[in-house]
């Protein structure tokens, strides 16, 4: 697979309410028509099939909505205190490989929600969650972690403030957990804030259900959101208000690696996307695409690709992960998640 920098161009944006998919400009054929995988990875009919050729049973039931509430800012966004919710780990040296280009590590996983200052540079990783690895190398944090540029559309005016802290949401969780402990926590920190508006960067696929879940719950009690990720489908399948979709590869959802341009333009996507959506279920496709070649979105969890002798490694390291991460969560005292196989990241 190349890692390398890839390409990107541009192509139009445009609004996509209630699931209308999005355009891309790839062509192929008499007619100009892009190639058929030239669309959004389908996570969840992907990572069904993958577990299910790994070997375990019965699929995991992804969380989803028929109602999505929406909280409209009530005031300019130059007067709106802002905060960041990560699915980024803490960088925790003695834990194992956690990258730039690290494989799959449990233990660098957390378990509980924990906060940072917002004015502080912070070191947060991502080799604990399903990542797209085939086509990332999570080198660049600001491409899962736009605090920096959030720090630089303060200083531009562009919001009001940052909010004092940014919040750290577990994704290894049943829905329980996920919604009756992770989702209130993160709540109540933004509101004892005073936030007007959160920003949700997920990474893997159950980081989009899981910071989907919190952005509707803060939703609720009032806090507007805007949930940037590449798992277009598993978002929208829970349902949220508020949702820009970059067609990255995992792991991307902020802007293309070493590329600040591209950083900057996602977030201020965003911002726009905060302040104007005019219903829930708004979906925004942001106009940058990965590569000339779409042929990146194949890979992911593709059990066409898969031998039956890489199936049993692959079952094999997942199972030690499982292991590892049920033993953390034990030394951490939490409850174990009501999660099937499928989709436990």
């Amino acid at each position: 697979a190349n890692k390398s920098a890839p390409d990107w161009r541009i192509v139009p944006a445009f609004w996509a309410i209630h699931g209308l998919a999005a355009m891309t400009s790839g062509h192929s054929g008499e007619h100009g028509f892009a190639p058929p995988h030239d669309a959004p990875v389908p996570y969840l009919q992907r990572t069904r099939a993958y577990y299910q050729a790994l070997g375990y049973g019965a699929p995991y039931e992804w969380a989803h909505y028929a109602e999505v509430p929406f909280r409209p800012l009530d005031k300019a966004l130059s007067l709106s205190r802002v905060t960041i919710i990560t699915t980024a780990a803490p960088y925790r040296p003695g834990q194992g490989d956690q990258g730039p280009g690290a494989p799959y590590n449990a233990a660098a996983k957390f378990y509980s929600v924990y906060s940072g200052d917002t004015g502080s540079d912070h070191d947060l990783r991502i080799s604990h969650v399903a990542i797209d690895r085939d086509h990332t190398t999570a080198e660049d944090p600001g491409t899962y972690f736009p605090l920096a540029a959030l720090r630089r559309c303060a200083a531009s005016g562009r919001i009001g403030s940052n909010a004092p802290r940014f919040h750290g949401a577990p994704t290894n969780r049943s829905h329980r957990v996920t919604l009756d402990v992770d989702c209130p926590e993160i709540v109540s920190r933004c509101t004892a804030d005073g936030v007007d508006a959160a920003i949700l960067v997920p990474n893997c696929p159950v980081c989009h259900q899981s910071l989907s879940l919190a952005a509707r719950m803060l939703e609720e009690n009032g806090i507007a959101t805007v949930v940037i990720g590449c798992a277009k489908d598993v978002v929208e399948h829970v349902g949220v208000p508020r949702f820009l979709f970059s067609d990255f590869p995992l792991g991307n959802a902020a802007g293309r690696p070493r590329d600040p341009e591209s950083q900057a333009f996602t977030l201020d996507l965003a911002l726009r996307v905060l302040e104007t959506a005019p219903a829930p279920r708004t979906t925004v496709q942001s106009p940058l695409q990965w590569a000339a070649d779409p042929a990146w979105k194949l890979d992911y969890c593709n059990v066409e690709r898969l031998t039956p002798g890489e199936a049993a490694r692959r079952r094999a390291e997942f199972d030690r992960g499982k292991e590892l991460a049920g033993r953390l969560r034990t030394e951490a005292a939490l409850p174990p998640p009501a999660l099937r196989s499928d989709g436990a990241e």
